[in-house]
């Protein structure tokens, strides 16, 4: 504006003709009450702002207040695709400056922005509230949906229309950060979300530590989003000709529903953020419902057998086969000791990974490095390396603490623990990265020890966990590693740097999956959620193994137990699943029928050539509807013009599907008038492949 102030006056619909978006400041008034503020780019505190600031700081001198104007831009292209805007704004009075970072995916529809604060002053500045972003929006009615929670019921959906005032969505667990809500959030414009119409935003903070996101409806029913780390007990001392790098605010805009908005984060996730995200997965058996701390190695061989039995890539060892003088054979003992159990694993680690590679599978172990019990040779040698006020009873978090990596000699340990287990054994297929604890009595000796001040730790010890991540990233590229937390606590974009795939959820009920699955399916393309079948629930295995086909399918069940027509259906299904799984994993994502809506789920996926598709349907209710009717269901993104054959997979050995394999339906038919897959309670899942019609 004329006082150099800088504004985000337009952030809605993509214009036509790019030229005209040089005319939108002219046609946004400033108003002459000084409430265009509200509109400002990046809101300092403490000087002419009274709403929610992005940033809050106290400068050498002692002097609160902040003031912004701005001093340049740039735009670099990265790409045909891609550019990078840098704009800074420095206080006019103080040497403080931010710049500004706005990258966008144009084909994407995507922005991922940042903000870098750096201090030019003589001595230091005390950053009190430090934001990534800070979006405006003018509109007449704005709705907000948040994904909170608890332990085994995360990612639930919480749709409300923001009034005036300030909503916000907040962690302060330290680590295992969503664990009761998530950094993802969905704003629709004008009115609720609807899956193919109307305008909406999909926004996630990428950040793997404690989050803030403020929503503020001002007097004139503007909408202000700040999103960022949340300042809570985080107060960080800036020295002179520092910087300050905020985590990123990743964002899409659709103007055609949540179905569009999904579909652009999953093709941006694919094509440039998610490790591998083009490329392939594992399917395994995963020993820990089968057999919990329990097992030795002639039971871990007969699982490896089983592995390839049923017909999966790769058998997965869980917890429990570390530490000697404190055994690991159950939760209370051993976590930070990862020494093979001699009495468990005579032959060590080595051992089972050349019976997998003799069996024909690969091998894949769980790790929880981050961690220790207090009953543990690590802690008895490292007190110093565990978060822990020393005047303070310690308090646990399933039996252990969380070790300081703020401290460099800790993130040395996480490094060699994954370092030494892949020189060891070089076959090594797969990680899985778990992570139980949140952070109690927040204190660091080595931060202590240094004079940093503890109000640095909760930024720190994600900034440590990262700086390991890039280190095991630098020496293994490749290799997949699977990030857990018991619940949705780790599936975020920065993390997803490093790692291939998350674990959504310990609640494996194959309905409550279906919720869970349609929820993360916003934010997430299928290829990163694991999803396995296990014994959890009342439903048959027909079930159980359709729904975890909707994302990375493994299995989590005793294979001995198995009665031969379910073994025999999990073989057959497993072959179905290898002939669609790129659909799944790299195809386009509709959501059919909400099972928020009725006794029906349905979830289709169609490949980028359109021709093939796949169609997952549910009848979900927990007791029989006696008036409920099977009605067709309508797919999308489909080719209108291109004819496809129909063919149920997935049948229960002994059934006889219903559909009619030899007749063809164009793509308009299917799409307008739809397929009635028959589900009922007695017929409770289906899975239908659609093919081009030679």
């Amino acid at each position: 504006d004329k006082q150099n102030y800088l504004h985000m006056v337009y952030c809605g619909e993509r214009l036509n003709r790019a030229d005209e978006y040089k005319n939108i400041a002219a046609t946004f008034r400033f108003p002459s009450d000084n409430s265009g503020i509200y509109s400002n780019a990046y809101t300092p505190a403490g000087t002419w702002n009274l709403a929610e600031p992005a940033i809050e700081l106290v400068h050498t001198d002692g002097n609160p207040s902040l003031d912004l104007k701005y001093v340049s831009h740039k735009t670099t292209p990265v790409d045909a695709n891609v550019t990078e805007t840098a704009v800074q704004v420095a206080d006019p009075v103080y040497k403080v400056s931010v710049t500004l970072y706005y990258k966008v995916w144009k084909k994407e529809n995507v922005f991922e922005q940042w903000a870098e604060i750096r201090n030019d002053e003589k001595g230091p500045v005390v950053l009190n509230k430090y934001a990534s972003a800070n979006l405006f929006f003018t509109n007449k009615d704005f709705y907000l949906t948040s994904f909170q929670g608890q332990y085994l019921k995360e990612m639930q959906p919480l749709e409300e229309k923001l009034l005036q005032g300030l909503r916000t969505i907040d962690s302060k667990l330290g680590t295992r950060a969503m664990l009761l809500g998530t950094p993802n959030f969905m704003v629709s414009f004008g009115q609720p979300a609807r899956e193919n119409t109307g305008m909406v935003m999909l926004g996630q903070l990428a950040w793997s530590g404690n989050y803030k996101l403020d929503f503020e409806v001002d007097s004139y029913q503007n909408l202000r989003i700040i999103a960022g780390i949340n300042p809570y007990a985080s107060a960080y001392s800036l020295g002179t000709g520092k910087s300050f790098k905020t985590p990123s605010l990743i964002y899409t805009l659709s103007g055609n529903g949540t179905g569009q908005a999904s579909r652009q984060l999953h093709d941006w996730a694919r094509n440039y953020r998610v490790l591998d995200g083009n490329g392939q997965r594992l399917t395994l058996l995963n020993n820990w419902e089968a057999t919990y701390f329990d097992f030795d190695e002639t039971k871990l061989s007969n699982l490896i057998r089983d592995t390839k039995k049923l017909g999966v890539d790769m058998f997965l060892l869980d917890d429990g086969w570390f530490g000697n003088k404190y055994p690991r054979n159950n939760d209370n003992a051993g976590l930070g000791d990862w020494q093979e159990n001699v009495k468990k694993l005579p032959n060590g680690i080595g051992y089972l990974v050349k019976e997998a590679q003799k069996t024909g599978v690969k091998f894949g172990i769980w790790i929880e490095p981050e961690m220790v019990n207090p009953k543990s040779e690590l802690y008895e040698k490292h007190p110093d390396w565990v978060i822990r006020q020393p005047e303070r009873p310690e308090k646990y978090y399933r039996n252990q603490l969380v070790l300081d990596l703020s401290n460099p000699d800790v993130q040395d340990f996480v490094f060699g623990v994954v370092d030494g287990l892949f020189t060891k054994n070089p076959e090594l297929a797969f990680i899985k990265w778990d992570c139980n604890a949140v952070i109690y009595n927040a204190y660091s000796a080595w931060l202590q020890k240094n004079k940093i001040p503890q109000t640095h730790l909760y930024v720190e010890y994600v900034n440590g966990l990262y700086k390991v991540l890039q280190r095991i990233r630098a020496k293994y590229p490749r290799v997949p590693m699977m990030l857990c937390s018991g619940g949705g606590g780790r599936g975020d974009y920065e993390l997803l740097k490093y790692f291939t795939e998350f674990w959504p959820s310990d609640d494996t009920e194959p309905i409550e999956r279906i919720f869970l699955q349609w929820n993360y399916s916003y934010f997430f393309p299928s290829i990163t959620t694991d999803c396995h079948v296990t014994d959890w629930g009342k439903q048959p295995i027909k079930f159980r193994v359709d729904v975890a086909s909707m994302g990375k399918l493994g299995f989590d069940v005793v294979v001995s137990h198995l009665s031969p027509d379910d073994l025999a259906f999990c073989q057959q299904a497993l072959k179905n699943y290898d002939s669609f799984k790129e659909i799944v994993w790299h195809g386009d994502q509709y959501r059919l029928a909400s099972p928020y809506e009725g006794p029906v789920a349905s979830m289709g996926y169609v490949s980028k050539d359109k021709s093939r598709a796949v169609m997952f349907t549910y009848f979900h209710a927990n007791r029989v509807v006696e008036s409920f009717t099977s009605r067709p269901i309508r797919f999308a993104g489909l080719d209108p013009d291109q004819q496809y054959r129909l063919k149920e997979l997935n049948v229960y050995p002994g059934k006889k599907s219903p559909v009619d394999e030899t007749r063809v339906y164009s793509g308009s038919f299917l799409m307008h008038v739809g397929i009635n897959p028959n589900v009922s309670a007695g017929r409770a899942s289906v899975v239908l492949q659609l093919t081009k019609a030679e």
